[in-house]
């Protein structure tokens, strides 16, 4: 989790209960977002039901009181933005990521390989959290952070669905970033991605 994450467990309840709707399926793409109808759901007041609307709203998954339903152009302009800046992070982790960190990062590898769904997601999430936070870049973190619920959604898709390979390119990452070849991991960052958008846009087409 990137380190200006931790106001959200401020959020009201209902924030996590609607983002999980719409992350696990429950609402889909499309569909229209109804204050009253959602805090008669829930059971919360409109005011709290809002407020999270709002969140979610700058966080990309509702887009004029509707859920997001991704097309090809959104993908590749979400991706481009973070293998630039993800691509830059992964440089600095190898000049700057310490070895306790380099640990952290190996631990996350190894649950990729051997976790449940739930420890490969929390793993893949942390993996790229602590290069992105290794940046020392408050503009940077900040615009990962906003994208994390939407970067969710096709991180769920990647693992869900196997993509070949996810895990050794980890690996891959984590060595680059251990020898301190800054080169090697800032590209080897920006051909993961790359493979994560093409593995997400065939899914997309094929759904079409």
């Amino acid at each position: 989790m990137l380190k200006n994450q931790g106001s959200r467990s401020s959020h009201h309840p209902s924030y996590e209960m609607i983002r999980d709707k719409i992350l696990n399926g429950e609402l889909e793409g499309g569909t229209k977002i109804v204050e009253e109808k959602l805090a008669s759901e829930l059971g919360f007041s409109r005011t709290p039901i809002r407020d999270s609307i709002r969140r979610l709203e700058y966080e990309g998954l509702i887009v004029r009181k509707k859920v997001v339903s991704p097309t090809e152009k959104d993908l590749r302009n979400l991706f481009e933005v973070r293998m630039l800046l993800e691509g830059s992070a992964s440089k600095a982790a190898a000049t700057f990521l310490s070895d306790k960190e380099l640990e952290e990062l190996k631990e996350c590898v190894d649950i990729g390989r051997n976790g449940s769904f739930e420890e490969i997601m929390s793993a893949n999430e942390r993996f790229h959290a602590i290069i992105v936070n290794a940046s020392n870049n408050d503009v940077m973190i900040n615009i990962i952070d906003r994208m994390q619920s939407i970067i969710y959604l096709f991180r769920h898709t990647v693992v869900f669905y196997n993509r070949p390979f996810l895990i050794e390119e980890h690996e891959d990452i984590y060595n680059a970033i251990k020898e301190r070849n800054a080169e090697k991991a800032e590209a080897l960052m920006q051909e993961h991605l790359q493979k994560d958008l093409e593995f997400c846009l065939h899914l997309l087409q094929r759904r079409q």
